[in-house]
């Protein structure tokens, strides 16, 4: 009995050491959505496949303003609804920023296991703003639906993007942007921008960023990396999503996206490609 319990006790030992601790910080507000449930499918897809233990912890940011501790190895911040300009004085917000900076702190310290973030639209807009990394807008029209997304020299290099094409598919959902990088603040971190938006000759504004490297440790999409066929094909069949995508690139594109979803190397591939990798940073570096 004794010898069970010593090999329990280390068995689980070993289990806490070697496990990886993630934290998502759910920035949805209570609002439905498919977001939540692609982060946790992508996070367990990948402990099982590598045979790892891995440890999810959600925080409700929005409505109960929790956010985690400096224990977690990673942290995946999420879409959500709304305007990234109008928190500015929201209490959340307050709170959101300074659990960042309490990340910042800890990976400028002596500490060796440093902390990985990954921003996801709206708290990419959120933390452009915090680094002063370029200038959050409102869009003249909402984008949604599938599109390709441009690499630039850097997007090459970036582990995130490590298998993806150029272009490649990804899922896009907002009313805000942004655009003009702040090229000399994000080289004084240490930070690159990694991909933009198609190009569109036909209207006159700036091409915004979809990716960007704020420094060694974060890294932000605009895009949704995430999404997975079953909820984007959810959403393009609500029929506001459907008419707004119809009534901003006409019918012909929209059925063109439904299309995409079935093609492996489109929002497939960039699902299975970017979560992962961010994945990977966090577990070599724990190793």
């Amino acid at each position: 009995m004794k010898a069970d319990f010593l090999t329990f006790v280390i068995t689980m030992s070993f289990v806490i050491e070697h496990s990886i601790r993630i934290a998502i910080l759910d920035l949805y507000n209570g609002v439905p959505n498919q977001g939540m449930r692609c982060l946790r499918d992508i996070i367990e897809q990948y402990a099982s496949q590598n045979n790892l233990q891995i440890l999810i912890d959600e925080f409700e940011v929005r409505k109960l303003l929790q956010v985690p501790d400096t224990s977690y190895d990673g942290y995946i911040s999420s879409g959500g609804p709304g305007s990234p300009l109008d928190s500015v004085h929201e209490e959340w917000e307050r709170v959101y920023f300074s659990w960042l900076k309490s990340i910042e702190k800890w990976n400028i310290s002596a500490e060796p296991q440093k902390k990985h973030i990954l921003f996801i639209c709206h708290s990419f807009q959120l933390a452009c703003r915090y680094f002063d990394a370029g200038l959050v807008c409102k869009r003249k029209s909402t984008s949604f639906g599938v599109f390709p997304v441009h690499m630039l020299h850097d997007g090459y290099d970036e582990e995130v993007f490590d298998g993806l094409r150029d272009p490649f598919y990804a899922v896009d959902s907002r009313d805000y942007q942004v655009i003009k990088p702040n090229y000399d603040k994000l080289s004084e971190m240490g930070g690159k921008v990694l991909s933009i938006e198609k190009e569109r000759p036909h209207v006159p504004y700036d091409r915004a960023v979809m990716a960007i490297r704020f420094n060694k440790y974060f890294v932000g999409t605009q895009f949704h990396p995430e999404a997975d066929p079953i909820g984007m094909s959810h959403h393009l069949q609500l029929e506001d999503k459907k008419q707004s995508v119809i009534n901003e690139h006409g019918e012909a594109k929209w059925a063109s996206m439904v299309e995409h979803l079935k093609d492996p190397d489109k929002i497939v591939w960039t699902h299975t490609h970017i979560l992962p990798n961010f994945l990977n940073g966090i577990v070599s570096q724990k190793s």
